[in-house]
C-alpha cells in the first residue's frame, strides 16, 4: 500500500487494456453514428437523393475514405497506447537499474 501511495507502483498499465478495449469498441460505434448524423444532415435521411446527386463512383469514393478514415482511427488508438506501454516497461527498467 505504501508503494501505491508513494507511486512507485503504477496502476495505469493495468488500466491501459482495459481502456484500449472500451475504446476499440466505442470507435466503431461512433464513427457509425457520425456517419449516419452526416447522411442525415445533409441528405435528409432520404436514400433515394443520395443515389440520384451521386454517381456509383463518388458513392464507391465516399465508401473508400470513410472505411480508410476508420482504419486510420483504430491504427492511431493502437499506436498511442503502443507508446503509453513501451514509456511504463521503459520506467520498469530504469527502476531495475536503479536498485
Amino acid at each position: 500500500m505504501l508503494d501505491f501511495l508513494t507511486f512507485k507502483t503504477f496502476i495505469a498499465p493495468s488500466l491501459l487494456v482495459i481502456v484500449y478495449t472500451i475504446g476499440a469498441i466505442l470507435i466503431p460505434l461512433l464513427s457509425y453514428y457520425l456517419g449516419r448524423w452526416l447522411f442525415t444532415r445533409y441528405f435528409s435521411g432520404k436514400k433515394a437523393q443520395f443515389h440520384t446527386l451521386t454517381t456509383p463512383r463518388q458513392r464507391a469514393v465516399v465508401l473508400l475514405v470513410s472505411l480508410g478514415c476508420f482504419l486510420c482511427m483504430e491504427i492511431v488508438w493502437r499506436v498511442m497506447f503502443e507508446f503509453f506501454v513501451a514509456y511504463f516497461d521503459m520506467h520498469a527498467a530504469l527502476v531495475k537499474l536503479a536498485a
